[in-house]
């Protein structure tokens, strides 16, 4: 039976009866008449020629609605490199623009921006999607924006279309809406979410106490997925984290930004799959043992932003309270896994948990060392503000690379 609970501070949108893409695409063209749709897929160099990218751009073809298709390109660290990517996409019909982000131009940007005291941050998922939102204000073709990444082994033209119809349709009154999917193979996946991120939003909830910003949070289905649609407006407001936190951080300035009347999340598929990465147990520098430190830390670093005080005390509670709810969260994965007839390894859950208790520890640890940490790339109204000019010098820059 399909599920139309409502739940939380936000609107959920169900997948509900027999898929009727013609209809959507049908609607989403008549509505990119007033609202321009811009598609913006952030990219690493390591993607070109996968699979899960074939598929998209395959898809991607036969998409009629959209405004504007931008790639912000990572690693391209040299000619070659850039010449395969530009090749890559050029086979889409809507000619997409590349951002050269490890170009020399794009490099000058940046240090002009650093002078400024602007810092885009380090190269990153957020930094790429930050000049790629820039872009997008620069060019100003489009009045909404979908993101979505490039590793994703069972996308869809419906993924896409469910994805804008609600910011899209000029009634339903969404300025935000955030993709999820059930994510499962012969196996459940999305550890860090299942393992991680619900287990200690939900062990802060009974810490703290009932407080919006968790129950917003705690709302999402998947805060972690890279599939979310905007309004313009919210592009230019929000401030962003360069590292493994853009997702959480995102939905943290979307909730200081927007009202949660105005913020949706919509089921995009009946299932997800992409690339998956290595859990590193022993290297808190790489895999998924880095995202969950990173993600922790911008949780932190929310939390304390709403006025509520994060010390030793309350970590160390934290991590029981977290080992508590992550044990209790196995046991219910595994009775779901059973059902269905998934696999389910209890030892690796347990190998992912323990790495994650290390990761709880270490972000609270440079928590305590510095409050602040390394600061949330400033917003586009900001660079706007301190540098009247630079979205004509971004503009032209991208152009020249195209060329």
């Amino acid at each position: 039976m399909a599920d139309f609970f409502q739940t939380g501070s936000i609107a959920t949108l169900h997948m509900l009866g027999t898929p009727d893409l013609e209809r959507l695409e049908r609607e989403l063209l008549e509505f990119s008449s007033e609202t321009p749709i811009a598609l913006v897929l952030p990219c690493h160099v390591k993607e070109l020629g996968t699979p899960a990218l074939r598929g998209i751009l395959r898809a991607l073809s036969e998409v009629d609605y959209l405004k504007q298709i931008i790639v912000g390109i990572d690693g391209a660290t040299g000619r070659a490199l850039w010449d395969k990517a530009r090749q890559t996409f050029a086979q889409l019909p809507q000619k997409p623009a590349l951002l050269w982000n490890d170009g020399p131009r794009m490099r000058r940007l940046a240090q002009q921006l650093e002078a400024a005291d602007l810092d885009p941050g380090p190269p990153g998922k957020g930094r790429n999607l930050w000049w790629c939102f820039g872009y997008v204000l620069a060019s100003e073709q489009s009045r909404m924006v979908a993101v979505h990444d490039c590793d994703i082994l069972t996308y869809s033209r419906e993924m896409l279309a469910r994805l804008c119809y609600p910011v899209a349709h000029p009634s339903l009154g969404f300025d935000f809406a955030k993709g999820y999917s059930a994510r499962f193979s012969d196996r459940l996946n999305g550890r860090v979410m299942r393992l991680l991120v619900t287990p200690l939003i939900r062990s802060l909830e009974t810490i703290l106490g009932v407080h919006p910003f968790i129950v917003y949070l705690d709302t999402f289905r998947y805060p972690l997925a890279g599939e979310m649609c905007m309004d313009l407006d919210i592009l230019r407001r929000i401030r962003m984290p360069s590292d493994w936190g853009i997702e959480v951080g995102m939905l943290a300035e979307v909730f200081r930004v927007s009202s949660s009347k105005s913020i949706c999340q919509v089921d995009v598929a009946d299932r997800y799959d992409h690339k998956h990465q290595e859990l590193s147990m022993r290297d808190a520098t790489k895999g998924l043992n880095k995202m969950a430190v990173d993600i922790v830390k911008c949780v932190f670093r929310t939390l304390a932003g709403h006025g509520i005080k994060l010390d030793r005390g309350l970590f160390d509670t934290l991590l029981s309270a977290y080992s508590r709810k992550a044990e209790d969260t196995m046991r219910f994965y595994g009775a779901d896994a059973e059902l269905n007839g998934l696999s389910y390894d209890r030892h690796e859950e347990e190998r992912a948990v323990s790495t994650f208790v290390r990761g709880i520890r270490a972000a609270a640890e440079e928590y305590v060392k510095d409050p602040l940490g390394d600061p949330l790339i400033p917003n586009w109204n900001r660079v706007d503000s301190a540098l009247p000019g630079f979205f004509g010098t971004l503009h032209e820059a991208v152009l020249l690379d195209n060329q």
